[in-house]
């Protein structure tokens, strides 16, 4: 057995049927602290003047930073299949306050 394949592990997981349907979520608030990121996933519709959080996942520092990177490489992946993902011309977000420091992804 080689270095690699001791340090992979294979891990089983399971889905419920309600989870595997998503959640559509067009904007994210990000708060952090010292222990944790929380990601708000948020839906925000046309016309509506109030948003919902449809999801929140909290992470520690260290699987946030795999979290950027696996999305980093997925992002390249999907780039390299079906070209550069455009991104809108339209204004960023408004700033919604929860409190705690805030970014928006």
């Amino acid at each position: 057995m080689d270095a690699q394949n001791e340090n992979e592990q294979q891990i089983n997981v399971e889905i419920s049927e309600e989870i595997a349907e998503g959640v559509y979520s067009n904007l994210v608030m990000i708060a952090h602290s010292n222990s944790e990121f929380v990601l708000d996933f948020i839906r925000l519709l046309p016309g509506v003047p109030k948003a919902k959080v449809k999801s929140r996942v909290i992470l520690t520092p260290e699987h946030a930073k795999r979290l950027l990177a696996a999305l980093k490489d997925n992002i390249r992946k999907f780039e390299d299949n079906y070209g550069d993902i455009r991104q809108s011309d339209e204004p960023d977000f408004p700033f919604m306050g929860f409190g705690g420091p805030i970014a928006e992804a």
